[in-house]
């Protein structure tokens, strides 16, 4: 009997996992929808890369993206980058990034990015770097950054519309 319902849960679960399916580049996370990952390529000896993404909040409650973490860096920083007085300036968010419900977040060039510090090594066009990303209250997710050319400003198009690499 023991059996039976350990067969029947798992069929239960895999039916919830496969309901909506996410395309292969989107992570979702509680109530957070992650999509758009991209970072661009950085020449040979940068110690420093940014990522970009976008964060849904499809639930009733605000979180917040706390920090990150990646094999490719030694840490990864929540940044916002600002024009103040005509000077731009780029500050860390020692206490995260709020996702308020019902809202989206973009990270992109030129206003909120992940900051990856002490990059072990270069980051190439048509990469996917791994990182997680942890949330106060959803918790920890993994996913990829798409690597596009260093100047890039978007990710990528594939023929169907979406966005990321090409499947």
């Amino acid at each position: 009997m023991n059996c039976y319902i350990r067969t029947i849960v798992g069929v239960a679960l895999s039916a919830t996992l496969f309901a909506a399916p996410l395309r292969a580049q989107d992570a979702k996370v509680g109530d957070l929808v992650i999509t758009q990952a991209w970072s661009r390529a950085t020449p040979g000896g940068a110690k420093i890369a940014g990522g970009y993404l976008t964060i849904e909040n499809k639930g009733s409650t605000s979180d917040r993206l706390i920090k990150g973490a990646a094999d490719i860096s030694g840490k990864i920083e929540v940044h916002e980058m600002a024009m103040n007085n005509g000077v731009m300036t780029m500050r860390s968010l020692d206490k995260g990034l709020a996702i308020e419900p019902g809202k989206t977040v973009k990270l992109a060039p030129g206003g909120y990015h992940l900051m990856l510090m002490d990059l072990k090594g270069p980051l190439k066009q048509g990469d996917k770097v791994p990182l997680t990303l942890e949330f106060e209250k959803a918790g920890k997710v993994t996913l990829s950054l798409d690597v596009q050319g260093v100047g890039a400003q978007a990710p990528a198009h594939d023929h169907s519309g979406h966005s990321g690499m090409k499947k």
